[in-house]
């Protein structure tokens, strides 16, 4: 059954005019564990809480949270409908380039490549970093005097040291990577419960107007809503890299039924088990103001420990959300390289022809592991100038990944819309290239439900994608600024001239290999 499955899947993708090369060494079951892992939305809620108390308060909190969830669903919904038309490592990129009027596209889907791509790799540091920087509050937790000789190129030095740890993993593992993902999803479901029942049960309850009723403008913006809307940049983080698994659809079983699945399963899932961990922490999170003077960055280890009136307990919980955040990263080098790799393989990147090649032992893109760790530590050295300037080093994900959302969610609309997308039939032969018919594929939304999915998930990328360039504060300094804006726009500007002076001589779109 294995081998007719593995054959029956890579026909599939020869349809779509790719050659199979990577090993489906992933079920279902794996998919789903490797999308919560990556996504880990519990333990994210947590370690940015900070950014929703701040902009929003805990009433912004949880009702940024319910509007998050909600377009998010509707978000991966419409990523689902195209993951199962063309289930290949690309992802959006490759979606846009088929789903695109013809004349944009080649340029719109090397735009998206490089969105997704810039969103990925800021993610990945991010998570190196977050990481890194949540040890050296757990070091200050169990040791108060490390605060005094606390340096941002510690945090440098620790993240560097989780990046080459999660890259070990991901060039050594290859049917063990699935084994991995399986553990870390273990310990994601386990450690929900061995945080949020000593936290309720030990810890002070707040009543429920402090909780529901309590809105916080601290950046001192005109209005309130603008503060709630600025604040939610936290929360949408805690729901990023649900598209991980997408990126790895080459290495999956069955992936056109199997992705759109394990994808909403994850959602439903996580969404569930950090709804439930924002509530039980604003209820029992004491003294705020002691725990924010205590550790600005993480207020969520000083609360744990002040509810369980025990430090080597809050330690220990601790304990397990970094480990927690160290899985989410390797997940994050995995799928990020996964892009790199097939962007290179549709040749266009700088180096495409190096950046494509595969283990020949492991069959694991090598090359696009080395390039994703290494651009990760080397944007960690802008931690060590200025941790606050690195916190735009979040916004960047967030902009590049909704960003090229946000356009592959608008042309599925458009062709929709105008119906040139056809039923599948068993007789299909090349399907859903930029040359042929598009089909769609087993599981989507059909008539005008869809469309109306599709709206509201193009209206709230929109609204997060416009928002994720605000600083935290009006006012601004060079500090506080929020540079994701300049950044994005560089890599934009760069892709834009490289595509017009180079890479549109020879790149033609995702290439036909078969």
């Amino acid at each position: 059954m294995e081998s007719y499955s593995s054959s029956r899947d890579d026909a599939d993708l020869l349809r779509l005019g790719k050659k199979p090369v990577l090993q489906r060494n992933l079920s279902f079951l794996t998919s789903l564990a490797y999308s919560c892992t990556v996504l880990v939305t519990w333990e994210a809620s947590l370690i940015v809480f900070i950014s929703g108390l701040y902009n929003g308060g805990p009433a912004g909190i949880v009702y940024g949270y319910i509007f998050v969830w909600a377009g998010m669903m509707s978000t991966f919904i419409t990523l689902s409908e195209m993951a199962s038309m063309a289930p290949t490592s690309g992802g959006q990129y490759h979606w846009v380039s088929i789903l695109s009027p013809s004349f944009t596209q080649k340029f719109l889907g090397y735009i998206t490549g490089w969105l997704q791509l810039t969103g990925w790799q800021a993610a990945v540091s991010s998570g190196a970093f977050l990481t890194g920087t949540m040890i050296q509050s757990l070091i200050q937790l169990t040791r108060p005097e490390y605060r005094e000789h606390m340096q941002n190129w510690h945090g440098t030095l620790i993240s560097w040291g989780l990046l080459i740890l999660g890259f070990i993993i991901n060039v050594s593992f290859s049917t063990l990577f699935a084994r991995f993902e399986s553990l870390g999803f273990i310990i994601h479901i386990l450690g929900f419960f061995a945080v949020l029942i000593p936290l309720v049960v030990l810890g002070d309850h707040n009543s429920p107007s402090a909780v529901f009723d309590n809105f916080l403008n601290l950046g001192d913006w005109p209005t309130q809503g603008l503060s709630f809307s600025i604040g939610i940049a936290g929360t949408v983080f805690a729901f990023l890299g649900g598209d991980g698994a997408m990126h790895m659809a080459e290495e999956i079983r069955n992936p056109a039924i199997a992705l759109p699945r394990s994808l909403l399963a994850t959602l439903i899932l996580n969404g569930t088990l950090g709804f439930g961990t924002v509530i039980a922490l604003l209820f029992c999170a004491g003294d705020i103001d002691d725990a924010l003077a205590e550790d600005g960055r993480y207020p969520f280890m000083p609360i744990l420990r002040n509810a369980l009136g025990s430090t080597a307990g809050a330690a220990v919980l601790a304990s397990l959300i970094i480990v927690m955040s160290f899985t989410s990263l390797t997940g994050c080098i995995a799928s990020t390289s996964r892009i790199y790799w097939a962007f290179a393989r549709d040749q266009a990147l700088p180096g495409w022809q190096t950046l494509k090649k595969t283990s020949t032992r492991t069959s694991i893109p090598f090359n696009s592991i080395v390039t994703t760790t290494a651009l990760a530590a080397i944007l960690l050295l802008i931690n060590i100038g200025n941790a606050t300037a690195f916190n735009g080093v979040i916004s960047i994900s967030i902009a590049g990944v909704m960003g090229s959302y946000l356009i592959a969610a608008c042309v599925l609309l458009y062709r929709r819309l105008t119906g040139a997308i056809q039923e599948p039939k068993t007789d299909d032969g090349k399907i859903n290239r930029m040359d042929s018919n598009l089909v769609w594929g087993p599981w989507r939304v059909k008539s005008i439900p869809g469309i109306i999915i599709n709206l509201l998930t193009i209206a709230f990328l929109v609204f997060c994608l416009f928002f994720s360039f605000w600083p935290t504060s009006s006012m601004i300094t060079p500090q506080n600024f929020n540079w994701a804006v300049l950044v994005t726009s560089v890599v934009l500007s760069f892709s834009v001239v490289y595509y017009f002076v180079w890479a549109r001589k020879i790149y033609a779109g995702p290439i036909v290999e078969v």
